[in-house]
């Protein structure tokens, strides 16, 4: 729809839409919680799978507009290089966000990042195993890996929120320390629920729109340069729809809010896969076996990228370099040289 534009204008309209989902993103997150809070959205299963809606609504305009335009390649890149590219943030949290004294890792006081991280790990098995499935599996715009990514996602929410509550081994005593509500609000009063409500709603479109013109807009640009849809979708795109992760996890670190950061990484990349089923219902193809090697390449390096940390949530290591955890050095080397690697396989 846009080839026809100019590279100048194509960027302009990528860098515009990626700061409207940046600001839009933060705005979407802040207003989230309050209403959240207010409407205990987070005590329930259907709150919580609102909750993930909302807050992945870059990635899940995108996935809408690749698969109405039956750009699925983009949208499956989109969705597995996203997966990464958001563990790394939690490279960023730490060195930026943890300070000097403590790593990520080593100050959470709770098993839910564990859990999402396996979660995380259950969702990328079910998507390897759905691209061994023939195309032609597929009835009434669903599929048996589709069925199975919403069924596994929906029971490890479920399970999750169970745990916060207790698990029925552990030991009563003193739970851990959880950030103050007022902190968290940073000092200020919450805002009303009509006011919230009006800014999540434009908060909401304004991130929509922005995800469709960074779909449609990064095709062309990616078209233009001669990158492959997996790649573009997996790195620039990927990296510009992770861009509220970075500022709302910010937010989180600072208020010490460290195991609310970390959920927020893992909680957001379990959800991705099920924009799989989206695609499906969209497009009307099996969208899984038609992934290339370089998506399953991806889904690999989410799940290395996964389990690296999730050694790092029991292993919880001190030690540092240039304000890094070890477990974050490990994500970062690795992630840096599975790049190298997807550029091979791309080409």
């Amino acid at each position: 729809m846009l080839d026809s534009l100019s590279s100048l204008t194509l960027s302009i309209i990528f860098v515009v839409a990626a700061a409207i989902v940046w600001f839009a993103g933060i705005r979407l997150s802040d207003t989230t919680d309050t209403l959240s809070r207010r409407f205990n959205l987070g005590q329930a299963l259907g709150g919580i799978i609102v909750l993930a809606v909302v807050t992945n609504l870059p990635e899940i305009a995108i996935t809408i507009s690749a698969a109405m335009s039956n750009q699925l390649e983009l949208a499956i890149g989109n969705i597995l290089g996203g997966v990464a590219l958001q563990t790394v943030v939690l490279v960023i949290l730490d060195a930026i966000g943890v300070g000097k004294e403590h790593t990520l890792t080593s100050r959470q006081t709770s098993l839910t990042p564990v859990l999402e991280g396996l979660l995380v790990m259950a969702m990328l098995t079910i998507v390897i195993m759905g691209h061994q499935l023939p195309p032609q599996l597929i009835l009434a715009r669903v599929t048996p890996a589709g069925c199975l990514l919403l069924l596994v996602w929906i029971s490890g929410v479920y399970l999750i929120g169970k745990a916060r509550t207790g698990l029925p081994w552990q030991l009563k005593g003193t739970q851990p320390a959880k950030p103050n509500q007022q902190s968290l609000s940073a000092g200020a009063s919450l805002p009303t629920t009509a006011r919230s409500l009006v800014i999540f709603t434009l908060a909401s479109l304004a991130t929509l729109a922005g995800g469709f013109a960074l779909e449609e807009s990064g095709q062309a640009i990616a078209g233009r340069i001669g990158m492959s849809g997996v790649v573009f979708g997996a790195t620039v795109l990927a990296a510009a729809t992770s861009l509220p992760e970075v500022a709302t996890g910010l937010a989180s670190v600072k208020l010490k809010a460290y195991s609310l950061a970390v959920s927020d990484i893992f909680g957001g990349n379990a959800f991705l896969p099920v924009l799989f089923p989206l695609a499906v219902l969209i497009s009307g193809k099996a969208v899984l076996p038609t992934a290339h090697k370089a998506d399953i390449y991806l889904t690999g390096l989410a799940m290395l990228l996964t389990v690296v940390y999730l050694m790092g949530f029991v292993f919880r290591p001190t030690y540092q370099l240039a304000r890094m955890g070890l477990d974050s050095i490990v994500v970062l080397v690795v992630y840096a040289a599975g790049m190298i690697g997807l550029f091979f396989i791309a080409n």
